[in-house]
């Protein structure tokens, strides 16, 4: 059993991280024919996307506390198995409010997979060794937007789209039977009495890093998030790509982000953290840049979405692990805690994004690309500013004392 639990564990934990990503890129081919299916609109659509990302934030804020009080592995199979059911309530859904409502629900046991297996890794590992680690669960994860849209693309083309949500229900079963097999728990304070829960909070905002971390994941992430939620609707709509051809168009993305893993797990040790999430917000910005202006110029088609995006995305890669294991490596004692707010901030902050962006759809490429350009920019000033501004407090606090 102890064999079998050290080899299947860190795939399990790179799999219930991947769980948000999955139920939605999975989702993306249909979502243009679930639109004509109930009569809805484009923008009301989306909110099976982002209503679902805005409840997976917030979950994170239930589950991760709970994890540092009670233990990371029954909090986990409780969140696992509302994620289960909900997906399963999502086929049969008879209306587009109702799907809407179970797809809520659903995120709200999704969100119990990114916040407790990043705190397994943070039980298990100091900073540096985590942020090595993430990025590894992070290569392997990037397969979930390769995958899972051209999975998606052919359920539905061979069941509709409600097959789809039954597939993800399986999924979640899945993971449930494996984790309650193989789990255990790895949170050495569960049951100790926690500080205040107001006390917690502000120690986290005082930490010197924590806003500049957590600010370069949400906004870079926002950039990506709205591709995610606009690009059916860019390349099935617009550009006029098959869903089956989407999910290449997709994963090919996907293949950015993997890249980006590759290249953190490789120099990251070496750059060290701070450095590999300046190179990542750069890297975006200028993606970002050049995929709006090309978009602007009237030149629209597949390539000049596509290989920007994989660029964005390549720059995702080196940002996302660094930030995370730099916003929860101070804090063995609320690691749940500490990847639950940064994880709020990310997926709320992308979530409200992304709506803001739903709104400004015109039937061209402009709204998303810009949007993209703008959340790359962003990420760049905002972390090079804040870990500034840290850096100078640092430097005043200990000449003071």
């Amino acid at each position: 059993m102890a064999r079998e639990r050290s080899l299947v564990l860190p795939v399990l934990l790179t799999a219930i991280v991947g769980l948000g990503a999955l139920s939605i890129d999975m989702f993306l081919p249909s979502l243009p024919a679930m639109t004509l299916a109930f009569g809805s609109d484009a923008a009301t659509a989306q909110l099976t996307v982002t209503l679902f990302l805005a409840g997976l934030a917030a979950a994170q804020l239930v589950w991760g506390p709970l994890s540092d009080r009670l233990g990371r592995r029954r909090v986990l199979l409780a969140g696992l198995a509302v994620y289960a059911t909900a997906g399963t309530a999502c086929a049969f859904a008879p209306s587009m409010s109702l799907l809407i409502a179970a797809r809520v629900v659903q995120a709200l046991g999704a969100g119990s997979g990114p916040v407790i297996a990043r705190a397994v890794v943070r039980d298990l590992y100091e900073p540096e060794r985590a942020a090595r680690v993430l990025a590894a669960m992070g290569t392997a994860q990037a397969l979930t937007p390769i995958l899972a849209p051209i999975i998606g693309g052919w359920v539905h083309v061979l069941a509709g789209w409600r097959a789809v949500f039954v597939v993800l229900g399986a999924f979640g079963s899945a993971f449930l039977l494996t984790a309650w097999r193989i789990v255990p728990e790895t949170n050495v304070y569960a049951g100790a009495r926690a500080a205040e829960p107001g006390g917690r909070v502000a120690a986290l905002l005082r930490h010197p890093r924590y806003a500049a971390y957590v600010a370069a994941a949400a906004l870079m992430f926002s950039g990506q998030f709205a591709f995610i939620t606009g690009s059916s609707f860019a390349l099935i709509t617009i550009l006029g790509v098959s869903p089956t051809e989407y999910g290449l168009c997709f994963g090919a993305v996907a293949v950015g982000l993997m890249a980006g893993n590759v290249v953190s797990v490789r120099v990251g040790p070496r750059l060290g953290i701070d450095t590999m999430i300046r190179g990542g917000t750069v890297i975006g910005a200028a993606a970002g840049v050049v995929m709006a202006a090309l978009a602007w110029a009237g030149l629209a088609s597949v390539a000049t979405v596509i290989a920007p995006m994989f660029c964005y995305a390549f720059g995702l890669g080196w940002v996302l692990p660094n930030a995370m294991a730099g916003a929860i490596g101070p804090f063995p004692r609320m690691a749940g805690l500490a990847a639950a707010g940064a994880g709020f901030v990310q997926l709320t902050g992308s979530a409200l994004y992304a709506i803001a962006v739903s709104r400004t759809y015109d039937g061209t490429l402009r709204p998303m690309t810009t949007a993209v350009a703008t959340a790359g920019i962003a990420a760049f000033v905002t972390f090079a500013l804040l870990l500034r501004r840290r850096v100078v407090l640092d430097h005043t606090e200990r000449r003071a004392s």
